[in-house]
Parts: C-alpha cells; sequence; structure tokens
C-alpha cells in the first residue's frame, strides 16, 4: 500500500518531500498513522508494508528518508526488529513505535540504533512532523560526518602509502639532479601500485628504480611499497646485477599472498665516473635518453616480470655509454597508455617521443611537469592509470 500527502500550501518552497516507509501488520493502526502524517503539514510519499521480509524487498528496491517501524511483526519483534531493518538501512533514519504498556520499549529501540520513538495513542500531529523532522536530520548528520570520517581515513592512508613509495631520494653528490612525480590514477583513490626510489651507494654510483605492480588500490600499493623497500635495503647491502631482481622476486612471491599480483620495473645504475649506464629490464620499458641531439629509448635486454615465471630468471645487464651532458627518464606505462589526442589509438613510447621533441627548453622539472600536463590533455581527461616519472640530469663533466 502507497498513498501521498502534502500540504504545499502552508510550506515553504523549499520543503523536501519526506520518503517514509511504514511497517505495520496492523490495518487499523497504519491508517491511524497515514491520517496523522496528512494533518502534520509534511510534505512526504508513504509506502506500507507488514513484515520484515516485505520490508527486505522494498528496502533493496529504493531508499528512503524515514522508517516508522512497529516492535511486533510476524517475523521480527523487539530490539531485534530494530537492528534487522539498520542492518538493511544503516543510514536511514529510525523511529520506532511501541504501545502504551512498553515504557522501557522506547529506550532500549534507541540504544539499539533508533534515532527516536513514539508512543501510540499519545502521538499528535504536531510531535509526529516534529520527530520525523528531527530523526530525519540527525541521520543525516550521522551519515555525513561518517562520510567524512571515511574520507579522513582514506586521506591517511593515502598519505601513508605515499610516503612509502615516494621516499627521500639518498643522494649525496650535487652533480646530479633528481625530478620525481606520481601521480594516482583517479581523483581521491588510492595510490596504485607504481613505486620509484633512487639512492647514491657508498662507492658513488647512483641507482635508480621506476617500477609497477599489477593492479590498483592498497594490496598493489603495499606491495609496492614492500618492493621500493626491499629494492633500497639490497642496494645499500651492496647487491648488484640480476641478483636484486632475484631476491625482489622472492619477495613478492612471499608478499602476495594468494593475490596473483606480478611486477614491472626498470632497475639503473648511472657511473658518472666511467660515463656509463647499467640497465636491467624485468617486464618493464627502456629509459629515455636525452642529449644535445633529441631524445631516444635506450636499447636494453629484456626480462619477464617479477612473479610470471617463478624460479625462471631471464634477466641480463645491459650496459651502455653516457655524453657528457644529458638526462634519463624512467617512467610507468600510465605516461604512455592514454589516448593519443585526436589521432586516436594509445600514445606509446613513439608518440611520447613526439611529444618530448615538440615541447619548448625547460628546467628538468617544469619539463617534467610539461610533459605530463600534454600526455593528459591529449587523453581528454580520461586518465586512469596511475604514473610515475623519474628523471636523472647531469651536467657537463
Amino acid at each position: 500500500m502507497t498513498a501521498a500527502g502534502t500540504a504545499a500550501a502552508r510550506l515553504p518552497a523549499e520543503e523536501p518531500t519526506y520518503r517514509i516507509l511504514l511497517i505495520e501488520d496492523d490495518e487499523g493502526d497504519a491508517v491511524l498513522v497515514e491520517e496523522l502524517l496528512h494533518d502534520s503539514g509534511l510534505s512526504f510519499h508513504l509506502t506500507t508494508r507488514t513484515t520484515l521480509a516485505e520490508t527486505r524487498i522494498e528496502l533493496a528496491a529504493r531508499t528512503v528518508d524515514c522508517i516508522l517501524l512497529d516492535l511486533h511483526l510476524p517475523d521480527a519483534s523487539g530490539t531485534a526488529a530494530v537492528t534487522a531493518v539498520r542492518d538493511l538501512a544503516p543510514h536511514t533514519a529510525v523511529i520506532v513505535l511501541t504501545g502504551l504498556s512498553e515504557a522501557q520499549a522506547g529506550t532500549d529501540a534507541m540504544a539499539a540504533g533508533a534515532q527516536d520513538y513514539l508512543v501510540k495513542g499519545k502521538v499528535s500531529a504536531e510531535l509526529l512532523n516534529r520527530t520525523v523532522r528531527y530523526a530525519v536530520y540527525r541521520s543525516q548528520t550521522e551519515r555525513t560526518n561518517a562520510e567524512t570520517q571515511a574520507a579522513r581515513l582514506r586521506a591517511e592512508e593515502n598519505a601513508r602509502l605515499e610516503r612509502g613509495l615516494l621516499p627521500q631520494p639518498i643522494v649525496d653528490t650535487r652533480k646530479i639532479t633528481v625530478t620525481a612525480r606520481y601521480l594516482p590514477g583517479a581523483e581521491q583513490a588510492l595510490l596504485g601500485g607504481d613505486f620509484l626510489d633512487v639512492v647514491e651507494s657508498d662507492d658513488g654510483l647512483l641507482h635508480a628504480v621506476v617500477g609497477d605492480v599489477s593492479g590498483h588500490g592498497p594490496d598493489a600499493a603495499a606491495l609496492g611499497v614492500c618492493l621500493r623497500i626491499a629494492w633500497r635495503t639490497l642496494i645499500l647491502a651492496g647487491h648488484r646485477g640480476p641478483d636484486i631482481l632475484h631476491l625482489m622476486e622472492r619477495i613478492l612471491l612471499a608478499e602476495r599472498g594468494d593475490l596473483m599480483l606480478f611486477a614491472t620495473c626498470s632497475l639503473l645504475t648511472l657511473d658518472q665516473n666511467n660515463a656509463t649506464a647499467s640497465l636491467l629490464l624485468a617486464g618493464h620499458h627502456a629509459p629515455l635518453i636525452t642529449t644535445h641531439d633529441g631524445t631516444r629509448e635506450l636499447t636494453g635486454a629484456h626480462g619477464s616480470a617479477l612473479g610470471i615465471t617463478p624460479g625462471r630468471p631471464t634477466w641480463a645487464t645491459t650496459t651502455v655509454p653516457l655524453p657528457a651532458t644529458g638526462a634519463l627518464t624512467l617512467y610507468t606505462d600510465g605516461l604512455t597508455e592514454g589516448h593519443n589526442g585526436t589521432q586516436g589509438g594509445r600514445l606509446e613510447v613513439e608518440g611520447l617521443l613526439k611529444l618530448i621533441e615538440s615541447l619548448p627548453p625547460a628546467d628538468p622539472a617544469a619539463h617534467v611537469d610539461r610533459l605530463i600536463k600534454e600526455t593528459q590533455t591529449l587523453n581528454s581527461g580520461r586518465h586512469t592509470d596511475d604514473l610515475a616519472v623519474l628523471r636523472l640530469d647531469w651536467p657537463s663533466r
């Protein structure tokens, strides 16, 4: 049974229409409640259900602003009825209807989660008006507070993950400029599994990593943090070459549990004294090198991603000469998998290189920021993947 009532002539224009669900198996009491609502001056739309089972179907189909609940239903009674309804509609105001002889029932119902209670036979139209208004207001306030709290906790979790994914570089040399950027895949989303790091070892070599854990959300981010910290620890402990990837893969297999996550990464060791860079690629694209002649992709031996073929390492080190002045840019595929504007298709590495060549000269930080902005513009705001960029610049020796 449904009914609608209005007192629009006596209400301000902004008066809301309350969607009210009455759960009452006594037809006479249901008629009295409807008449009180008509006399209350509220603008409302009323739906009546007689059992908890019917209520479950109703609340699954639509939302309501307020529930008027009789405590004696055929399939639920007392505080158990309140708890069941609150579970079905946790953010909806619940007002309990009690009998004259149930002095304690209303208080118990409020302790179980109801916003208020009314005693049958002692309810006036004015009291019903005020009770519905206040109950809905309190329910909406509680929901807003809960959403605010959830947003705060999400922001704090993002901040903790970001500190793990974006560490302070351990770099003592002033000969190399480090520029790092990270962009989550969606506004207000948890950080994903992209990670980066830069460490200068005691022998003066500069080591860098950029990686990407498959998937998004806290599991991928947590695994990314774990791999990033593992890489930094292994570098500082003196591990070099494919041995690092072997140990990182062992850690990934242990930490991912039942989640079939894998990770790609590029490892780079820059030796300024010998003017070389050593490169290890695990399912990741090669870095870009920028010289006076322009920007191109380095050529290196490609190996499998971590966690794809456990126990069968395929990684090999590639060593390339470095120019006297230049820059190396490591990045995740969030920079290249976006759409290529009106040209259609993905940007890919070829499109990225053309875009870099079209950018005006700028300092490293401004250049990276402009590059990210231009890729997003081409993607027309459809950026969905996380993005990490790490650029290393060195002046003339």
